[in-house]
Order: C-alpha cells, then sequence, then structure tokens
C-alpha cells in the first residue's frame, strides 16, 4: 500500500475515534444527567407548557421563555419540605409531587401570584346570609262582612297603598243595620229619661244593659266604633255603614268594589301592620350549628342597619333551597322594609380555634377542593382540604392543613392550569 492510501487511512480513523468520543458524551449526559450547583438535572422544561421537554437548555418555541432545568431532587418529594397528613396515601403523594410546579420570583410577580401564612384563629366571626322581609302574622287584619249588602262607595285606596288608623276604606248598605241602629237610639233615649227623672239604679242598670246589647250589635253587624260614637252624637240614623282600616298599615288585599254585592264571611279589604316585622334568614345546614352561638344580629338594607332578635321559634327547613329559615323581629321605622324585599343579615357567632383561610385560596372543583401550599425553592404542590362554615370571605378548613404554612391566596387559578398540565403530561 502507497503512503497517500496510508495516510487516508490515518484521517479516517482520527476523525471516527472523535466522533465516536462525542456521541459517548452526550449518551452519558444525557443518560445520567448534567450536574449544576452540586444538583443533577433531568430535563429542561417549558415554564408555562410543562408537556414540552428538552435534553438541554434554550428557548421554548412557543411562549419564547427560557426553559428551566428539573432537578432529580425536585422529583424525588413533594417539594413543600413537609409531610403531608397522615391520613393521605402513598398513591395520593406521588400525585401531588408530580402535580407539584416550581415557579420562579419573577415568574411569580408577573401572574401576580401571592402567598399567605396559615395561622389559628378564633373569637367572634360575622356570618352573612341572605333575608327576605315578611309580614308579622300577628299584625295582619282581615275585614270580613258580618252580614249580606252591597257596596256603595269604594275610596281610591289599592293594593300596596299605606292607610291610616279609621281612614274610610268603603261604604256599604244593608237592612238590618237600620233596624239595630234604631234599637240603639231607643235604648239611649231610655237611658236620658230615666237620668233626668231620677229612676232608681235598678232601672238604670236594666236600661244600660239594654243599651249596651244594642252597641255589641252594631260592632257585630260591621259598624265601627267611630261611626257608632257619631251616631250617638248626633241620635240621627247612618244610611250607609262604613268600613274604616282598625290600624295604620299596608293595604295587602282589596275585593271590594262601588256597586258590587258581598255574602257574609267574605274578605272585602287586609291591612297588616307594618310598623313591625320579620326578616326570614336563609341559613345553610352546615352553619345552622354556628347560630347557636350567635349574640346578635343586623340587617343592612340601602346603607342602613337595623337591630334585629332572633326569634325563639324552632326554624323552618326549606326543601326548594336545603336551608333553614331563621326568624328574625325587627322594628320597621318609616316603613323601610316592604313585605317580600330582600336584605343582608349579619350574625355575630363565636367561632372555636382553628384554620381559617380566603376564599380565593380553595380551588371547588365540585367533587375536590385544593389548596395549593408552598414549598422550598419555588415548589407549589396542590393539597386537598375539606371545608367547614364560610364567614364572609373566609372559610373554615377542617382537614388538610396546618398552622405555619404557606399557601397561595392569589394567581392559583394559573397554577392549576399548570399542575394539571404537567400532571397529564407525566401520564
Amino acid at each position: 500500500m502507497n503512503k497517500w492510501a496510508l495516510s487516508i487511512l490515518a484521517v479516517v480513523l482520527v476523525a471516527g475515534s472523535f466522533l465516536a468520543g462525542v456521541w459517548y458524551t452526550q449518551r452519558t449526559t444525557t443518560a445520567t444527567g448534567a450536574v449544576h450547583e452540586g444538583r443533577r438535572i433531568l430535563y429542561w422544561q417549558d415554564p408555562m407548557h410543562p408537556a414540552y421537554k428538552s435534553d438541554k437548555p434554550g428557548i421554548a418555541p412557543d411562549c419564547g421563555m427560557r426553559l428551566v432545568p428539573v432537578y432529580a431532587d425536585s422529583q424525588s418529594g413533594s417539594g413543600d419540605g413537609r409531610t403531608s397528613a397522615s391520613s393521605e396515601s402513598e398513591t395520593g403523594s406521588a400525585s401531588s409531587s408530580a402535580a407539584s410546579v416550581h415557579i420562579t420570583a419573577r415568574q411569580q410577580r408577573s401572574i401576580g401570584l401571592q402567598t399567605e401564612t396559615i395561622a389559628p384563629t378564633a373569637g367572634v366571626q360575622t356570618l352573612r346570609v341572605l333575608g327576605r322581609v315578611a309580614l308579622d302574622e300577628a299584625r295582619i287584619y282581615p275585614l270580613t262582612a258580618a252580614t249580606d249588602g252591597w257596596v256603595r262607595q269604594a275610596g281610591p285606596i289599592v293594593t300596596g297603598e299605606i292607610v291610616h288608623k279609621d281612614e274610610v276604606l268603603a261604604t256599604f248598605y244593608n237592612r238590618e243595620f237600620l233596624t239595630a241602629q234604631q234599637t240603639y237610639l231607643n235604648a239611649l233615649g231610655t237611658w236620658d229619661d230615666f237620668k233626668k227623672r231620677g229612676e232608681n239604679e235598678n232601672q238604670l242598670k236594666l236600661t244600660g244593659a239594654q243599651m249596651k246589647a244594642s252597641e255589641e250589635n252594631l260592632e257585630f253587624l260591621g259598624m265601627s266604633e267611630t261611626q257608632r260614637r257619631e251616631v250617638a252624637r248626633t241620635r240621627k240614623i247612618a244610611s250607609d255603614i262604613e268600613y274604616r282600616s282598625p290600624v295604620a298599615g299596608l293595604v295587602v288585599g282589596r275585593k271590594a268594589y262601588a256597586g258590587m254585592r258581598f255574602a257574609r264571611g267574605e274578605e272585602l279589604f287586609r291591612i297588616a301592620d307594618i310598623h313591625h316585622v320579620w326578616i326570614i334568614a336563609d341559613v345553610f345546614e352546615n352553619d345552622a350549628q354556628l347560630l347557636r352561638t350567635a349574640g346578635s344580629a343586623t340587617v343592612r338594607y340601602e346603607d342602613r342597619q337595623l337591630p334585629v332578635r332572633i326569634s325563639k321559634t324552632l326554624p323552618l327547613f326549606d326543601p326548594a333551597s336545603r336551608a333553614l329559615q331563621v326568624r328574625l323581629e325587627t322594628d320597621n321605622p318609616g316603613y323601610l322594609l316592604r313585605p317580600d324585599m330582600f336584605v343582608d343579615v349579619e350574625f355575630q357567632v363565636s367561632v372555636p380555634q382553628g384554620i381559617a383561610v380566603p376564599v380565593d385560596a380553595v380551588i371547588d372543583s365540585g367533587l375536590r377542593k385544593t389548596v395549593y401550599v408552598e414549598g422550598a425553592d419555588g415548589n407549589f404542590t396542590p393539597r386537598p382540604v375539606e371545608t367547614g362554615s364560610r364567614m364572609g370571605d373566609t372559610v373554615q378548613i377542617t382537614k388538610g392543613l396546618e398552622p405555619g404554612e404557606r399557601i397561595v391566596v392569589a394567581g392559583n387559578f394559573l397554577l392549576d392550569s399548570e399542575s394539571r398540565m404537567k400532571l397529564s403530561g407525566s401520564r
């Protein structure tokens, strides 16, 4: 073999040896992982889309962000430096580790992620529920016809108007009233004559009893006390009987119209005294036990606050809303509250020692409630929790968290999306 051929063979052998060394080095690096600051790197990952992985650093092709390293020691545990609750199984711990998300401090600021340290809470808390204004059943006055008749005149009073005490609502006619009024006037005349002639006491008592019976007969037939006194003063028979409001209140029903005939027992008007009303508060079952410690309650409506009294009546259960209807009582100055209005009810309840977190910190998917716990080096791990009563902007945590842990209170929805994508990619 000539020298030229030997030279070519030597060059080929040197080049082959060099390429074999490069191939072996890359294979070894990929298999064992690079080492950075004493930690072995498994691969590089897209921070926005964890499913994208690379065996070397670079730029993510979708969002333009720099790929972040995934270390071997971050995959060995949950990443938060703490042990889970003893009730969690090994399978659940492995799933939480796979769903852990690493976010740098710069990325946390860019997405608005905020954390908060859990501290035990106790004392008096405010329980806010929705309430509905209702009429006080003891202050409703139905005006029913004591006898047959027909309506002569009906005033301009309609449902929803406020009427005064003794205000005329309508007038009606009935022949029985003429005879009853005549009997009453005769008894009044006899009483006056006996008084002038100085009759004996027994005779005056007998005449007084007859006069009292005549008054009761007129009252039974529907004549108001105001009109009865007017008849006694003028000694004249009234042709029409007046229906007057027994109290100052709200007209909640009207069935009387001019020229209408009515039968005995028929309701013509319904008046409600709304100086004092009920508030029906809907309290869910898991919050009902807190009402046992409620010391006071208030009602808020249109920037006004009214003190209320919790009724001793047992709450009723509404199967439609699945809530207990707690009855409250309050005065209604200026008729501020009307029936069927909605108001805000605040109960001051005593809360035992426990953990309460902001409502926004809990991600509720329906069957599962999750809170993200901050670990070491910017790792965030999803933690299943169980919740109790909600009070305003906070909710009680009955299981899953411990005092001193740091949880995510803002930006957790984006964190949850990345965690789910990472868990899906790992599967």
